[in-house]
């Protein structure tokens, strides 16, 4: 039987046969939106690169509409299955992104780039495997809630075991090394264990304990020293440790309110290193202007609200292992947003973090679509649920 679409109170509503599947309309606008957004800019950011590297100025950008065509079909193939699939592969997921980090270490299997080896060739594509790994410790991390919710919430061993599991996969990340996604995974964690309900004063010690870990390890490296150095003061060393973050700043100050026009950026043509991934932010400032970067920070900011809200909808409909999920994957697309953005603008020391959904990369795109797939799925069981309970009907116009 063909799959029919409505379109009621709650959403669009596809359904085949007696199934359906209530899909969040605001949440696909906006997902789309950054995405479409995202190809342009990167298009725009690789002419020259792609000209340089293959005698092709849309090498990069034919490249990253495959890698949206295959995250969308990731995310809807995550879609399609349903969270108690996913609640019991957690612990072996965890174990496989273990794996996974250790197999990257690896020489001759992991893909060292700029001295770090952090990514893996899987089926065609280079992947990233902090990537994998920060869907997979949200999927844990929820299930471990699920299951400890009490202990979460009466106990300090219920806070401790999860994070000294993560911190194996932390010490995994750290030598490859990428500080970077190590902060978002543990940060992560620590943001669903405090809206699991943590007491106030643990979760405290334990920000403060990350804190202090965080000083300790940059300290214990040079380069990161010299990232933090040269961030406070960029303009010291322009040619040197400050180059890529005064670059990135120019970029912004030329943008000023409106931009110079699409295409029409001067530090993408080399001056600024890594301007279709990691700095993709900077050539929207410098392009669109002010009001290009307010578009992209409000549909974070929509993305990271249906989270939030489709978590809160699945924890009224007592799915809280969905509901914890959403708030991880709101929190996650939150933290590595602004994270990249913050670095960028110069708010935050240099990190090897992209932008989701918009900077180049097949690994990530397919994860973060992934992501968003199973944000979905979230929303439409809890619907479901609600549909079984007459008496809280009139609530889906709400959500």
């Amino acid at each position: 039987m063909r799959a029919k679409v409505a379109l009621r109170g709650q959403g669009l509503v596809l359904r085949r046969g007696h199934r359906r599947f209530y899909v969040d309309t605001l949440l696909l606008i906006t997902s789309l939106g950054l995405l479409l957004l995202g190809f342009v800019m990167v298009a725009s950011a690789s002419l020259h690169l792609g000209e340089k590297i293959a005698e092709d100025s849309f090498y990069f950008s034919r490249h990253q509409l495959i890698h949206i065509a295959l995250g969308l079909c990731a995310g809807c193939a995550v879609a399609a299955i349903k969270l108690e699939v996913w609640q019991k592969l957690s612990l072996p997921l965890f174990l496989f992104g273990l794996a996974l980090l250790a197999v990257v270490l690896i020489p001759g299997i992991g893909k060292t780039v700029n001295g770090s080896s952090r990514w893996i060739d899987l089926l065609g594509l280079r992947v990233q495997v902090s990537e994998i790994f920060k869907l997979i410790a949200v999927i844990y991390m929820a299930s471990y809630i699920h299951r400890h919710l009490h202990t979460v919430r009466d106990s300090v061993q219920g806070m401790i075991r999860p994070l000294a599991l993560l911190s194996v996969g932390g010490v995994l990340l750290l030598m490859e090394p990428d500080f970077g996604a190590t902060a978002v995974i543990m940060a992560t964690a620590l943001g669903m264990l405090f809206l699991g309900g943590a007491r106030l004063w643990q979760f405290g010690v334990l920000i403060g304990l990350m804190i202090v870990a965080g000083i300790g390890l940059i300290c214990s490296a040079e380069y990161r020293l010299q990232r933090v150095l040269s961030f406070t003061n960029p303009w010291e060393h322009p040619l040197d440790t400050g180059f890529q973050l005064t670059q990135a700043l120019i970029a912004f100050g030329r943008g000023e309110w409106t931009g110079v026009g699409l295409g029409s950026s001067v530090q993408k043509l080399f001056y600024l290193p890594e301007a279709h991934t990691d700095f993709l932010f900077s050539i929207i400032g410098e392009e669109l202007g002010l009001v290009g970067t307010t578009t992209v920070i409000v549909l974070f900011m929509m993305v990271v609200w249906r989270a939030l809200v489709i978590g809160q909808l699945a924890e009224r409909a007592e799915h809280r292992f969905g509901a914890f999920v959403a708030y991880g994957i709101g929190i996650w697309f939150g933290l590595q947003s602004f994270i990249n953005m913050g670095v960028n603008m110069g708010m935050l020391p240099t990190k090897g973090l992209t932008l989701p959904l918009m900077s180049y990369g097949g690994g990530s795109m397919l994860v973060m679509c992934a992501a968003l797939g199973l944000l979905f799925r979230v929303r439409s069981e809890a619907l479901e649920a609600y549909a079984a309970a007459p008496r809280v009907r009139a609530r889906w116009a709400h959500v």
